[in-house]
């Protein structure tokens, strides 16, 4: 029996992303779109590279979701939208839903009604990703750094960090801003929201939840994301002081991540081609005295944002973690 799944807000990118996932998802029964500014337009009338992919069209009706003929919902909507859809809106109880916003990340934060959310980071929650019945999928930069830190701070070895990330233009949604137009972005970077951006309050939580000790580690991020001249994926580096050897640490990572089929460790130096359209988190370290480098990279569409989502959907039903997910990079 295939999984049927639908989307709400499947107009922007993640949307578009999500949809193209789905469509071809092995185990996949995808019949339902909901967008209420683009009802009954053919979803290749908005995302036109699925041209020829499938004959679906956006949809208003929300009967779907309260009917209870999804197996499991996606939210694609604006952050602060996904708690207000589901107060405004009854989901089946037995429908399983995961959000790709923002509003369910923190603990604090996680429960709306009877639907209580879990952090959806595999590579440290996998085991209650697989009993959950709702999802907050994680952020993208949230997710880059996460990834390059995480076995540092198990080992409790994690001390002030010092990160810097650059995103592509994608990462910022698809509504036109100044700072997206091609004209602006071409030949051109910029810091923005340096050491306040929004994904340091889960970055730290899940630190803090691998941390001997609950260690708090918020304070001692100094994270400045840029904006890049480029469409897909996060290139970030994190400094830390370190006082073991390269090796030692190369087998710290290695072992952290050996169960983990997306994250992977390389011993050479790695670029931001070898992730775009996959799935794969990759991590490179660098050894410079008492300073380790972590550099890792993603694409902010897929593994930091709906090819999570999808891995997290695998996970819930009990099929291969991989799943919909064995997909190459373009790397020229």
């Amino acid at each position: 029996m295939k999984i049927k799944a639908g989307i709400i807000g499947g107009a922007g990118y993640t949307g578009g992303e999500l949809i193209r996932l789905l469509i071809n998802h092995p185990d996949v029964d995808f019949s339902y779109v909901h967008s209420r500014s683009n009802a009954n337009k053919p979803l290749h009338a908005v995302h036109e590279d699925l041209i020829g992919e499938t004959n679906l069209s956006f949809s208003q009706d929300l009967s779907p979701i309260q009917s209870g003929e999804l197996d499991v919902l996606f939210l694609c909507l604006g952050h602060g939208a996904s708690r207000q859809f589901l107060s405004e809106n009854t989901v089946a109880d037995h429908t399983r839903v995961i959000d790709l916003a923002n509003d369910f990340r923190l603990a604090g934060q996680s429960t709306s009604g009877n639907r209580h959310f879990i952090y959806g980071l595999p590579e440290i929650n996998k085991t209650i990703i697989r009993s959950a019945h709702n999802i907050a999928n994680p952020g993208c930069f949230a997710t880059a750094i996460q990834l390059g830190l995480l076995p540092l701070a198990q080992a409790g070895l994690l001390e002030e960090v010092f990160t810097t990330g650059i995103t592509g233009s994608t990462g910022a949604g698809q509504s036109l801003t100044s700072s997206s137009h091609f004209s602006w972005r071409a030949n051109n970077i910029q810091a923005y929201k340096t050491l306040t951006h929004q994904h340091l309050g889960e970055i730290a939580q899940s630190l803090i939840q691998v941390s001997p000790h609950g260690k708090n580690s918020q304070q001692h991020l100094n994270f400045v994301p840029w904006r890049g001249d480029f469409t897909r994926g996060i290139f970030v580096s994190s400094t830390v002081h370190c006082e073991q050897n390269y090796e030692e640490m190369l087998h710290l990572y290695k072992s952290f991540y050996k169960e983990h089929p997306f994250t992977i460790v390389s011993d050479t130096p790695i670029f931001l081609k070898q992730v775009v359209n996959t799935n794969k988190c990759i991590i490179q370290l660098e050894k410079v005295g008492t300073k380790l480098v972590v550099h890792s990279i993603t694409d902010n569409l897929l593994k930091g944002a709906c090819g999570q989502a999808v891995q997290n959907m695998n996970l819930m039903f009990g099929i291969d973690e991989a799943a919909g997910l064995r997909l190459k990079a373009g790397a020229f």
